[in-house]
Formats: structure tokens, sequence, C-alpha cells
């Protein structure tokens, strides 16, 4: 959210701040807490102010900073590139969030108003010297000082509960501010899962002890999921106070029993529709105690729990979604629009993006505060861009709808891993490699059980150069996903082709089977090309010449936005010319030329993933 002052203020604002006070001033927003922006975003605002203050402010433009701060050579080109526009907004939400916070009695005022990166600096509290002010007549500083805050204060509160939607200049809706917060509008009903404590049929110490901590560790793990609600219960049977008794969207309890004979244990455990009594799923899990410290093992089953019904594709998301799709609820509709973008995602292809992104758009409308919706809507403007949906130039950039979407949803829930990877991926895809792999790691560390997400940080491991711990990841993610897996697959046959394993390669390919999807036919390409099957080749190149021309425009720049060691690039690139396509150099773009280099100087040293 952006704000500006009010039309209304002290009659000290008018008196410029001098030098060393915005000095002084920039110095205390970066050493805040309150002012969390990352550090090429601090070098930009550091940039921009000093620059305004030696008097070359009609210096400050797009293309000067792109080169100053964040290195770009003199073919920076800002539509083809959004970094600055990017950084631009991180800065002035950081300021924003600086000034709310920690900055309310400060003097001096730095903002960076919209329409440009040219810096504004405003007296905001104290008078200014009385040696370099003009006179007042009965002035009254305090009373000033506390009508400018609450000016600022009350400006942004009217925003917030009026829920005023703002626009790019499309007249797309990018996001709107919350209702008050105490709204229970502002997000849907989602699934619900009761958690009953698990029964101990042994009757010992060591199996109730041992039934209570499973029951601990199963909530723990289900509630990383936050596409679910989960409520610790008191019996089988019980519903928790509070809970609604009828709704279009189900009710699910989760049982145990934990039997234990001597150093093996046994739990059962089913989840149940707690409308009808209906048993959506069961399954047995057997351990040694003997073998395994106890922590262990409890965090094993939780994990295989937790992976088989709280993924995306678990069994909580797909137990009667045929009935939860016709119902009319707005929470209904919200959530079955969840599941059509899982349905586009098995397939990923732009007959159903368009339809998808719309019914995530709306879902937005209706309940601003639903963080996944936020996430899942920032994928699909990914996508335009990777995928090439959208071949005419908007404005906005879908980078710059799939940055803003994406802030939104981390915005309104931080420790929600699909608004972390829908960061993750904007940031990846803007060129900020490393912080992109920074934000992956939290997140995978939130919540390991995620396949889904795992498979998606694992691959862009992989296209970062740490190639065994990312297709590892990977790997991981097509045993264990419960759902569609054919992305996976085709990142698997990315990797086996990384290690010269063609035939594999093609063999994951071939498997995965996205025929609607440019991406699976480029990989191909260069498998076969690779691999001397020079008539299959031409088939690929034909079929992206008929659908996805753009790809064969630039295949260099494709190849670049994609994989980011020259090494890698390269050996992708090789496959391409060997199955005939033109990537010689000529033949590129200047920003095909320079996409690898500028991502490589950007990100030289990247994060190693915890294990």
């Amino acid at each position: 959210m952006s704000f500006s002052l009010p039309g209304t203020l002290p009659e000290d604002a008018f008196v410029p701040p001098l030098d060393r006070e915005i000095r002084d001033q920039l110095e205390k927003i970066r050493a805040s807490p309150a002012f969390d922006a990352p550090d090429r975003a601090q070098k930009f605002l550091c940039y921009v102010v000093e620059e305004a203050l030696q008097g070359r402010a009609d210096r400050i433009k797009a293309y000067s900073i792109a080169l100053e701060v964040f290195g770009r050579n003199a073919s920076f080109d800002a539509q083809n590139d959004p970094v600055v526009r990017i950084e631009a907004g991180r800065v002035r939400r950081a300021l924003e969030h600086y000034y709310l916070l920690a900055g309310q009695r400060d003097a001096v005022l730095i903002t960076i108003p919209k329409g440009g990166y040219v810096p504004a600096f405003t007296r905001f509290n104290e008078t200014a010297p009385n040696a370099e002010r003009p006179p007042q007549q009965n002035q009254t500083p305090t009373l000033k000082t506390s009508s400018g805050v609450l000016s600022l204060l009350s400006a942004v509160v009217v925003l917030l509960v009026a829920g005023v939607w703002l626009f790019d200049k499309s007249g797309v809706q990018l996001f709107q501010t919350t209702k008050s917060s105490g709204g229970a509008d502002t997000v849907p009903k989602i699934p619900r899962v009761v958690v009953a404590p698990f029964e101990d049929i042994t009757g010992m110490p060591s199996s109730a002890t041992l039934a209570r901590g499973l029951t601990d560790e199963v909530t723990s793990q289900m509630a990383r999921f936050k596409e679910i609600v989960v409520i610790a219960g008191k019996s089988p049977t019980s519903s928790p106070e509070g809970l609604p008794t009828s709704s279009d969207l189900p009710v699910y309890g989760l049982e145990g029993r934990v039997r234990l004979d001597q150093d093996r244990l046994r739990l059962s455990a089913r989840l149940v529709n707690q409308a009808d009594g209906a048993i959506v799923w069961t399954k047995a899990y057997n351990a040694q105690l003997g073998q395994r410290e106890l922590f262990d093992i409890e965090t094993t089953i939780a994990s295989e729990i937790a992976t088989s019904l709280a993924q995306p594709y678990g069994v909580i998301f797909q137990a009667n979604a045929s009935e939860v799709t016709q119902t009319s609820s707005k929470d209904s509709k919200a959530f079955a629009c969840t599941l059509s973008y899982y349905g586009y995602r098995a397939a990923l292809n732009r007959q159903t993006h368009a339809s998808v992104q719309n019914c995530l758009k709306e879902v937005v409308a209706e309940f601003p505060n639903y963080a996944t919706a936020w996430a899942l809507l920032s994928f699909t403007y990914l996508d335009e861009l990777r995928f090439r949906y959208r071949l005419k130039s908007p404005s906005p950039p879908p980078i710059d709808l799939a940055v803003e979407a994406a802030e939104r949803a981390v915005e309104l829930d931080p420790a929600n891993v699909r608004a972390l990877e829908a960061e993750m991926l904007a940031r990846f895809f803007s060129g900020d490699v490393n912080n992109a792999l920074i934000i992956g790691e939290r997140a995978f560390a939130i919540n390991p059980n995620d396949t889904e997400f795992a498979g998606e940080y694992g691959f862009r491991l992989a296209l970062s150069g740490q190639w065994d711990r990312g297709c590892e990841l990977v790997s991981k993610s097509v045993k264990r996903n419960p759902g569609p897996v054919e992305y996976f697959q085709s990142a698997m046959a990315v990797c086996s082709y990384m290690q010269h394993d063609y035939p594999g390669a093609e063999n994951w390919a071939r498997v995965s089977n996205l025929r609607d999807n440019p991406i699976y036919h480029l990989i191909l390409l260069a498998i076969y090309g690779q691999m001397g099957e020079l008539a299959h080749a031409q088939g690929e190149r034909e079929w992206l010449a008929r659908n996805a021309p753009e790809f064969l425009e630039d295949p260099r720049k494709e190849v670049a936005t994609r994989i980011l060691r020259p090494e890698d690039q390269q050996h992708f690139i090789d496959g391409l010319r060997k199955a005939g396509l033109d990537v010689s150099l000529h033949n590129a773009t200047g920003v095909g030329k320079e996409v690898a280099q500028t991502r490589v100087s950007q990100n030289k040293e990247l994060p190693q993933p915890q294990e």
C-alpha cells in the first residue's frame, strides 16, 4: 500500500530540511530494524538521496539507477528489465513501514513519490532551526507535531478501513488494502481438520506418552500447511466450541489408535468426514522402537501423515472436490478456484491459464486478506512471463504484477510457504537469484513436508548451479508428491540432461508429457540434438514454430532467463544448436546477449541450503 501526506501540513513542513538533517535521517532510517529492505534496496535509496542533495535530481532516471546501483551495462532496457521499478516499490513500502512504526516522531520525512525516482524531503515534526526559518506568529510546535503525525496515520487508517482499490495503469487491480482487522469476510473459510487426541489402547505409561507425543507432532506438522485450518479436538466425536456446524466446505476429523507391543509400535490413523461419518482415508504405520529414537519415530510418522493429507494435491484437498465446486457459497467458490489452479498446474497449458487467473482475481477481490490466493495469482503472472502466454508488451509487465501479488501474500502471512514460494519465484525471474534462494531456504525450513514447494525450490537450486542438492529435492518430490508430478518430471529431464544422461533425460521428458507447454518441447529439442535424433528434433522445432515461435527468436535469452551459470547455459544451447536451431550471437537480441552476464554478476555468492 502506498500513501501520500494529506493536503494540509504544518507550516514548518514548507521550510526545507538542511542537507545534514536529510543525511542524518537517512542513516537513522537505515539503522532501524523497522526499515526492512535488502542491501540493494538500501543502495538504491542512498543513491537517489545523494544525487538529489548534489543537485543532480534531473539525472535520477531508471537508466542511470540501473547502471550506477545495479551494475547493468549500457544496453539496459527498462521495458524488458523491471529491476528499477521493483526496487523502487520495495523502498517505498519499506519507508512507509518505517514511518508508521519507528519514525512517527522524526523531524524529516523522506519519500519517493510515485511516477519517478526523485526523493522528496519534508520537515515532518520539528520546526526548522530558529536562524533559518522565517518568523511565524503564535506557533504551537507541540500541537503541530502531533497533528502532523496524526494526519499521516489517519490517512493510512482511513484507507485501510475503507478498503480502497489500487489500480495499475492498465486498470488491473493489483491488490486491495485490508478491511478492518476484525472483518470476518476478508478471508474465506477453508477446509478444517479436527485432530483428536490419539487413543492409547495398550494402557501403559509408555504407550500413553507415545500417543500424546504423536498427537502433538501430527498437529504441529499439519498446521504448517496454510491451505487448511488445523484444530486440536477433545475427542474423536467432539466439535470444538465455535466451530461452524453447517458449511458447504467439509470438516474432517483425524483419529488415531496407538498400540505398543514390547518394542514394536503400531499406529492406525483415519480421516473421517464429520458431516456423515464417512471414512475418507485410513493407513497403518509400524516402527521398531529399538532401532531409532522415539522422537525420530514420531517425526517420521507425523511427516508421512501431513504429506498425505495436507498437500495441495493431498487427501483433504481432493476429498469431495466435485461437490465443493458445485456449491454456490463464496467460501466454496474460493476453495474451488484454488482447486482449479492446481488442476491447471498439472498440465500448464495456456487454454486454461486465463480462466484460472481471472478466477483468482475475483477471489482476492472478494477476500483481500487471503494470502494463499495472492500467491497463486502471482504464479499465474509469472507463467505469462516464462511460458509467453501474453505476447504483447503489457503495462505493467507480468513480472511487476507477480512481484506485487507475492509481496502482498507475504505481507498478509509471513509464514505461509505458498506465499514465500511466490516471492522466491518472483525474485528469481527478476534476476535476484541470491535473495530468491535465501527465501526458499527459509520456507523449506518452515515446512520440509511441503513437497510441492520443495520440488520448486530444488529446481531453482539446480538451475542456479547447485545441481546435486537441487535435483535430489526434485527427485524426492516426484516420489512423495501425492498429486500430478509432470512438472517435476520435466525438471528431472533437465537434471539428467546436465549429467549427460540424454536417454534418461528423454525418458523423464516423455513421462512428464506436458505437451501443451513450450518449455517441454524446448527441453526435448535439446535432448534430441545431443542424441542425434534429428527427425524427432525437426518435429519439436515445427511444434514451437506453430505454437510458440517467440521461443525460437532468441533461444539464448530463453535459456539465460532460467539457467544461471554460463557453462550450464552453453551445455543446453549446444543441444539446441545440434538440433538445428540458430543460436548464433548475431541472431540474439541485445537483451539475450547480456542476461547471463548480468545475472552472474549479481549472484556471485549463492547460499548453500541446509541439510
